[in-house]
């Protein structure tokens, strides 16, 4: 199988060369064709004139895709995926953190049969307060709330078989939640711990801020692996339980009314008006749910996407006939 290396570049132009050392001298031993693409994100220093160079080297095994400005690391993944032509992808950070090394280890999973091959920083070497705990804690949400077990969503070295990998789109700083998108089709992932080395050159270009952004994507991805298919699920949910406490509450007025008569009417009460709005809340969202089944069905059906994935399909070749 084919191989791309795919590397956004911000910045990073004391880096460039050595990084391409180290991404030769990795693939030495590895007896499969490759490519390498690097994604200049619209860097404001010499990285690009340092990507011309490079280029010119070995073009035939180099890409360089320049992007029009910074439109950050999702989006320059997203590029680098698009223009790459390899059965296995592997993601890798141009700032040397991750250890180029490693890609032999992920390719030797590869091909034990996995889909999905995760980095796990397992000594990392970045700032414990402003990288290190954020990244725990947003590790363990994501793994809670997708179910998707790993200890470092963040690593961006990892490595994929193309077909988990190209049937979505990617926006904000989705592409940490890539292995979550290919569980959600029956990938098989596993994950390996890989070399972690402190900054040498340039700066860090995200941080604590990032860990914001990565929360609020994890209400979108939760929402797009779990209820895309069956979003009533999700409204109704939220619709019965908000009618269910509407009714509890107006059953409970109605009650205290024949019990305790000398209390005042029921429709005066603010729980009343309490009541029939959370009613109204959840109709409304039943209805939505309603509409987005409409939505659902209207997108798989109108661009024929199957609602499943095959793997493999075994035997039932037509017999070619004897001569």
């Amino acid at each position: 199988m084919t191989l791309s290396i795919i590397v956004p570049v911000y910045n990073e132009e004391k880096n460039i060369d050595l990084l391409y050392d180290a991404i030769v001298q990795s693939l030495k031993d590895v007896k499969r064709p490759w490519e390498l693409i690097l994604v200049d994100d619209g860097s404001r220093d010499n990285s690009l004139e340092k990507l011309r160079e490079l280029v010119k080297k070995n073009p035939d095994q180099i890409k360089v895709v320049v992007l029009r400005r910074n439109f950050g690391q999702t989006a320059a993944i997203a590029a680098g995926i698009d223009q790459s032509k390899g059965d296995i992808i592997i993601l890798l950070d141009a700032d040397l953190q991750n250890d180029p090394a490693d890609i032999p280890l992920m390719l030797s999973k590869i091909d034990e049969g996995y889909d999905v091959v995760s980095g796990w920083r397992y000594d990392r070497k970045d700032a414990f307060l402003t990288r290190t705990l954020p990244s725990h804690l947003a590790n363990g949400m994501i793994s809670s709330v997708t179910g998707v077990r790993l200890h470092d969503y963040g690593c961006t070295l990892k490595a994929y078989r193309r077909e988990v990998i190209t049937g979505f789109r990617l926006y904000g700083e989705m592409h940490r939640f890539i292995p979550v998108y290919a569980n959600s089709i029956g990938a098989k992932i596993t994950e390996v711990k890989v070399h972690h080395h402190a900054r040498k050159y340039g700066k860090a270009n995200y941080g604590l801020e990032r860990t914001f952004k990565v929360i609020l994507d994890l209400f979108t991805v939760k929402f797009l692996t779990s209820y895309a298919s069956k979003p009533i699920y999700v409204f109704g949910g939220v619709g019965l339980g908000l009618i269910s406490v509407s009714f509890v509450s107006l059953l409970y007025l109605a009650i205290r009314r024949l019990v305790m008569v000398s209390k005042p009417s029921p429709f005066a009460s603010p729980l009343f008006i309490i009541a029939v709005m959370l009613a109204i809340m959840g109709f409304q969202s039943i209805l939505m749910g309603l509409i987005a089944e409409l939505l659902a069905r209207t997108y798989h059906e109108s661009q024929n996407k199957k609602v499943y994935t095959i793997r493999e399909i075994l035997g039932g070749q037509p017999k070619k006939s004897a001569k």
